[in-house]
């Protein structure tokens, strides 16, 4: 992956507004010209942007986009988590070809509320827009994306999980770590901080591949817990810390992508944004 600017950001706009283009099309592909005239831009700049962004053409990236892409890579790419994966509540994990370092809270410390604890924020450009970014001294702890709901109600829904903490805006604080969250380079520390029961189904997104999907019944088997459909769906969507915590890779059995916390344009453009570069890295 590649560093994170502010222009990433913009990219991501973009891509946002060709989604809602998209989606009136009612899945008709459109020509690169009309699509780009559509969005107010020229042909050769929207095709830039294009391949800054994901590094396919627009026409290829179309397919990705396509309503019913969710449930081709249910079919072709569906990874079946073993239970084994999930058996503890620390450890790591290798994603997005980054090395991923986390801790949980003690359930002791979550029933206290983050009393205690300091938790410095701050916006941080990202590949899907604006992103809220929270951290402890440990690593990251939230991560959102904001250009669907807004930041005063990502910042109030992080709030609402640790009402007791202290929080500081402090941008620069929290920069490094959401740099090495989305490819810039070092350590991806993260601090998850949740009941024993999300954290394990947090766990165990964790070992789903980049590229690849799962469904809310196979982490429910993942965390031993067969039956809990709803409650581990709750957990899922729970999760603080999205995109390194890939609650975005959970689908419903039939395909469909189900909810998602920080808009479904979001987890659509997350899960196309994957597929095409991972189909890329294996033309490659």
């Amino acid at each position: 992956m590649t560093a994170v600017t502010d222009d990433s950001a913009y990219h991501y706009r973009v891509i946002a507004r060709a989604l809602a283009v998209l989606d009136a099309a009612g899945g008709a592909p459109l020509p690169l010209h009309d699509l780009a005239a559509r969005i107010g831009m020229s042909p050769a700049h929207f095709q830039r942007v294009f391949s800054a962004w994901v590094g396919v053409s627009p026409r290829r990236y179309q397919h990705y986009l396509a309503l019913d892409h969710a449930r081709r890579l249910l079919a072709q790419r569906h990874t079946v988590l073993d239970a084994a994966l999930a058996t503890g509540l620390s450890g790591t994990s290798r994603l997005h070809d980054l090395f991923i370092r986390w801790e949980a809270m003690s359930p002791g410390d979550y029933a206290r509320a983050g009393e205690g604890l300091t938790i410095r924020w701050g916006v941080v450009p990202s590949p899907f827009g604006a992103a809220l970014a929270l951290a402890t001294l440990r690593g990251l702890c939230g991560l959102a994306f904001i250009e669907e709901t807004g930041l005063a109600a990502a910042l109030a829904d992080m709030q609402a999980r640790w009402p007791r903490a202290g929080y500081i805006e402090d941008a620069a604080a929290v920069a490094p770590l959401a740099a090495a969250a989305f490819g810039g380079g070092g350590e991806a520390r993260l601090h998850l901080i949740g009941p024993p029961f999300q954290i394990k189904v947090w766990e165990a997104l964790l070992s789903v591949p980049s590229g690849h999907v799962t469904t809310y019944s196979d982490l429910a088997r993942a965390v031993g817990r067969p039956q809990a459909l709803r409650a581990t769906g709750s957990a899922v969507g729970r999760n603080p810390v999205a995109w390194l915590v890939p609650c975005h890779r959970a689908l419903r059995r039939s395909g469909a992508l189900g909810g998602y916390r920080w808009g479904l344009p979001v987890k659509r453009a997350m899960l196309a944004w994957e597929a095409a570069r991972a189909d890329a890295g294996h033309a490659a």
